[in-house]
């Protein structure tokens, strides 16, 4: 809240705009940011797409409500499919797979920088330090933001700071910790179904990132799996491209992305 409140004012912004998913992320980061900038300085935009639940709309709504922020439903489905409709004769009989994701994620992203750029708001992007790392994020869609003030937070310490901030009483949903996390970009997705399940995940990146131990180090002395610790290794290895590219954090942990942690872009580390 400190270093948001910091950052948007020697900006020059008074106040921000988040997209409401309906997942823990953006309702962790709507959350602070209207205790940090007071509730009526923040403008929520919930865009349900072809694979949203109703229970995204509506958790996203409970959440805006519970806090007083001003929450507007923006549905993106009819730009999706005249986007795919724009695109077809370049695609041909291409089928569809992680690009058609990908567009309502970026569709999503210029509806927040439209919203943002019409308002002077700061749009903060709701992806945490599990994903980032891994790159199980959109560059130009759900990455689009002025600060990604979650991003150096891991997935496990989101639900405990959530959990944290409804220790007297419900202010994000209980429904939006408890349930499986997914991006709703196709049927029945959840991140499980990409990634390893994200406490298992997280401490090995404790232990690559923010520790900087090898791999072997931390298949032989910590005992993890070796085809899951080369995996997170790659994975974070290969996505420094579009962490190069995103907006900068707010630092919480010992090693954050960007200007804690210089890699050069593209490399072969491993071959």
């Amino acid at each position: 809240m400190l270093g948001l409140r910091d950052y948007a004012g020697k900006c020059g912004f008074e106040k921000a705009c988040v997209g409401l998913s309906g997942g823990i992320d953006s309702a962790l980061t709507a959350t602070l940011a209207a205790e940090a900038l007071g509730a009526r300085n923040v403008h929520t935009l919930t865009m349900p797409g072809p694979y949203s639940s109703a229970g995204s709309v509506d958790d996203s709504l409970t959440l805006a409500e519970a806090l007083g922020m001003r929450c507007d439903v923006a549905p993106i489905e009819t730009v999706f499919e005249e986007v795919k409709a724009g695109l077809r004769p370049v695609f041909g009989a291409a089928p569809e797979d992680v690009t058609e994701e990908n567009m309502q994620a970026r569709i999503r992203g210029l509806f927040l920088m439209s919203l943002s750029n019409k308002f002077n708001y700061l749009l903060l992007s709701t992806g945490n330090k599990s994903e980032l790392a891994v790159g199980y994020c959109t560059i130009y869609g759900d990455m689009c933001g002025g600060l990604a003030l979650i991003s150096d937070l891991p997935k496990s310490n989101v639900y405990a700071v959530a959990r944290w901030i409804n220790r007297d009483r419900e202010i994000i949903p209980w429904r939006t910790i408890e349930k499986a996390p997914s991006a709703e970009l196709r049927p029945d997705q959840e991140d499980q179904d990409t990634l390893p399940p994200y406490e298992v995940l997280d401490a090995v990146l404790e232990l690559y990132v923010e520790q900087q131990l090898s791999g072997d180090d931390i298949i032989e002395t910590h005992g993890f799996d070796e085809g899951l610790v080369r995996w997170v290794q790659r994975q974070v290895d290969r996505n420094e491209w579009k962490r190069y590219q995103a907006a900068p954090c707010i630092r919480v942990t010992s090693k954050a992305f960007g200007i804690g942690r210089r890699y050069p872009i593209v490399q072969r580390f491993g071959g």
